[in-house]
């Protein structure tokens, strides 16, 4: 069992930036990839972007990629989601995610097995 803390989340002007943290419980946190989401009211959860195991390999969402870093801290069990440039319609409340699997599709929610219970992010006009 892998639990997951978002951290970070607030409120920031367009054109700011926020650093969201994921801390995840257990011994083999190591050798998940991960991967954040979000989902804005009346939408459907979205990918943002994910990492594997080693930290060697990034995916974005196109409408974050250049704005958005994801990285990880094995040592520290956490993940990590610089995000610059923010736009008001990056706000959503985001979501980290376990995948146990080496071959789950990093792109779909449906790839990962655990998940964190979110943290908002609001980007104001």
């Amino acid at each position: 069992q892998v639990q997951l803390v978002e951290s970070g989340g607030g409120l920031v002007q367009a054109g700011g930036s926020l650093r969201l943290s994921c801390a995840a419980s257990g011994r083999t946190f190591s050798s998940y990839a991960m991967g954040w989401f979000r989902q804005a009211p009346g939408k459907e959860r979205e990918f943002v972007s994910a990492i594997s195991s080693s930290g060697g390999i990034t995916y974005y969402a196109d409408s974050v990629k250049g704005r958005f870093t994801i990285s990880r801290d094995n040592a520290k069990n956490t993940v990590y989601l610089q995000m610059n440039s923010l736009k008001p319609e990056d706000t959503a409340v985001y979501y980290c995610a376990a995948a146990t699997s080496r071959y789950s599709n990093r792109y779909r929610a449906a790839g990962y097995d655990y998940w964190g219970q979110g943290t908002q992010v609001t980007v104001s006009s």
